[in-house]
């Protein structure tokens, strides 16, 4: 029993008490059968009139019911032998019964199908429910009667002693929120003359009071990661006005001024880093803002200061982007760049240790490969993760804690994070509470909007005559292949099969092809080739998603766009458009597509705002998907809904600042209640 509960995340009485149910039943009186309708969910009570069994594809039995006011039609099928004649002997036409279920339109008059039943005498009283009837959310081998049993158990041995309120009563009052005792009792046992509708969508201040406790316990957590995290030590790094600074030389050999927005975080870095404390600094950015060159300006604020600087990235193309940038930009300084990934050689990689052991290199550049164990740096005084939503929480406190070790303080280097895919502002005030937050809010000047087109797959023959006579006229451009399935092998395959059909189609054209199941080499050499134009179309994965960056390129077709999400979608599109032309995203998509999907693909072609489409994304696909890996904790709440009640976040966040500062014993006791360890129970 133990296991089919743990299914459910039901570990220990409180996990239990904090089970609550998705909707309700009514079962507190009696319905007249004349005053159903279709939809509704009645207890009826009535005399059988008529009982038949009908075989045909399956075994049917129906019977007919009357209560005088009118009659409704019983159906009962998915039954082996036994089940079927216990069932015959039971339901027999003369006896009375009490039935529950859902009403729904039958051929000739309204019928349940498989509801609950009880025979009864023709006098007998029926004994109604008191309160309305909790429905859980269960498993397999778990029915609702035992979690109804347990959950009552708790309930009736449950006194407000026992269930301690840990937001302090002056707040919850503010709030206008009932006590938690109060809430649980309501929302396990509803009283009968309740709002069914208010209780369901979550409206009433009973479930509202849980849902912004949840959201605060999430909140309080992230605020004491951060809190914890600024006790520690860092090198501060003060910018001397009277010092030859490599941040000074390399914005000399820019070929553009910075953009204001661009400016503005680079301050907020700046405050941030001349302190003693790591910073914690997440910079979002739409595709073409900018972000690249902050975070070699971040990073050239720690070598200058004799430190070394390491940007993580989540894919070997991006981080090979990441290489080849840097190396344009700081190999003139007379600073060395090293390289580490796991697809490195033996030998490469025990020379990139070495270097960055003995600190001959100033700049690291790399994949995961950068947190393993044996990777030792001479002094880390600055990390730099490229698109964080990729890894983990562990992988990248994992690469915090190659800080200085050599000295008596433990040093840890501050930390700039950077991520493509922005936040509307009320979910980063949760996902992201550990950190603080810039936006780089504006686009490079000359940057001209990128035009999208949505268009179905039966104009697949336009689409490559229009991808043709662009290449033939010196464009370039992206063929982007992608499938359903999360797997990088059947990509691959699409993308070859594709590769084969343009190059027997277009032999006048230079063709490449790249996917993430390539050499690195490979993939360099190809990406390469189109850098330089000698490519006139590229064929790939997703894996172009993020870091590459060829202005030639103003064109890109992205086969079943459907099976996207709208911000990886948003991120393929920022690989067009990043020259002085105009440039089109063509999202070619199945056929027929649904209301959904062109709700979605219609978001794209009307507007190029990063924000506007992660909101749009979030609210279809919910923070687990956009988020990543790094929230996984936001998706799997007990009550809230991060989308739906995004409205109470102002307020938990304000809420959660008054408890830090004012009741620092309250903020570990609401952290264990919601998110803390969970203690397995034996006996229920």
């Amino acid at each position: 029993m133990c296991e089919r509960f743990a299914r459910r995340s039901l570990y220990s009485l409180n996990d239990l008490l904090f089970h609550l149910p998705i909707h309700y039943q009514d079962k507190t009186c009696i319905v007249p059968i004349a005053s159903l309708r279709p939809g509704d969910n009645a207890l009826v009570k009535g005399e059988l009139t008529h009982c038949q069994i009908h075989q045909a594809r399956q075994t049917v039995l129906t019977c007919t019911i009357d209560d005088g006011s009118g009659i409704l039609l019983l159906r009962f099928f998915h039954f082996n032998k036994q089940q079927l004649a216990s069932l015959k002997r039971g339901v027999e036409q003369g006896k009375w019964l009490t039935s529950f279920g859902e009403i729904q339109y039958g051929r000739h008059t309204l019928q349940v199908t498989h509801p609950e039943y009880r025979i009864i005498d023709k006098n007998q009283i029926v004994q109604v429910a008191k309160t309305l009837t909790p429905v859980y959310p269960t498993t397999e081998g778990l029915s609702q009667q035992v979690l109804r049993n347990c959950i009552q158990q708790i309930i009736e041995k449950l006194t407000q002693q026992h269930i301690e309120d840990f937001l302090p009563r002056s707040i919850r009052q503010s709030l206008n929120y009932p006590s938690l005792f109060q809430a649980l009792i309501y929302l396990h046992s509803p009283p009968a003359d309740c709002s069914l509708f208010e209780l369901e969508e979550g409206r009433d201040p009973y479930r509202q009071s849980l849902i912004f406790e949840e959201l605060l316990a999430h909140q309080l957590s992230m605020k004491s990661s951060y809190q914890r995290q600024k006790q520690l030590h860092a090198f501060p790094l003060i910018q001397a006005t009277e010092k030859k600074h490599y941040s000074t030389l390399f914005l000399a050999q820019l070929s553009f001024n910075l953009t204001q927005a661009q400016q503005r975080v680079l301050d907020d870095i700046i405050l941030d880093i001349e302190k003693s404390s790591p910073m914690q600094r997440l910079v979002q950015g739409d595709v073409g803002s900018g972000k690249t060159v902050v975070a070699a300006m971040a990073a050239l604020f720690a070598i200058q200061h004799g430190f070394q600087a390491a940007l993580m990235a989540p894919t070997e193309l991006l981080a090979e982007q990441h290489r080849e940038n840097f190396q344009q930009w700081l190999q003139p300084l007379g600073l060395k760049v090293g390289w580490l990934s796991g697809k490195s050689t033996a030998k490469q990689r025990r020379e990139s240790l070495q270097q960055i052991a003995d600190g001959s290199v100033q700049m690291i550049i790399g994949t995961h490969a950068l947190f393993q164990d044996k990777v030792v740096f001479h002094q880390l005084a600055m990390v730099i993760i490229d698109e964080q939503h990729r890894f983990g929480v562990h992988q990248r406190l994992a690469l915090l804690q190659k800080g200085n070790a050599s000295v008596a303080v433990k040093n840890y280097p501050h930390q700039l994070i950077m991520t493509a895919t922005p936040i509307p502002r009320t979910l980063a005030m949760t996902a992201y509470a550990d950190l603080d937050c810039s936006i780089i809010d504006e686009l490079p000047p000359g940057r001209i909007a990128v035009e999208t087109v949505v268009l179905s797959e039966q104009r697949r023959d336009a689409v490559l005559e229009r991808v043709h006579l662009a290449c033939l006229d010196k464009r370039q451009a992206y063929w982007v292949c992608t499938l359903i399935e999360e797997s990088e092998v059947l990509q691959c395959q699409a993308a070859e099969k594709t590769y084969a059909a343009l190059v027997n189609r277009f032999p006048d054209l230079s063709i490449g092809l790249v996917h993430g199941r390539m050499k690195a080499d490979e993939k360099k050499s190809v990406m390469q080739a189109f850098k330089q134009a000698d490519l006139s179309l590229l064929v790939a994965t997703t894996v172009i998603e993020v870091g590459v960056d060829v202005p030639n390129a103003s064109l890109m077709i992205i086969e079943n766009a459907e099976r996207l999400g709208l911000s990886q979608l948003h991120q393929l599109r920022g690989r067009v458009g990043r020259g002085s032309q105009s440039s089109v995203c063509v999202l070619m998509h199945g056929h027929p597509l649904s209301k959904n999907g062109k709700s979605r693909l219609k978001t794209l072609r009307e507007t190029n705002d990063g924000f506007e489409v992660a909101r749009k994304d979030l609210a279809l696909r919910g923070p687990g998907e956009v988020l990543g890996t790094r929230q996984t904790g936001l998706a799997e709440m007990k009550i809230a809904d991060i989308i739906r009640d995004q409205q109470l976040i102002p307020k938990v966040n304000e809420t959660a600042q008054i408890l830090l500062n004012e009741y620092p014993d309250s903020v570990e006791a609401i952290i264990k209640r919601w998110i803390g360890q969970k203690t397995d129970y034996q006996n229920v």
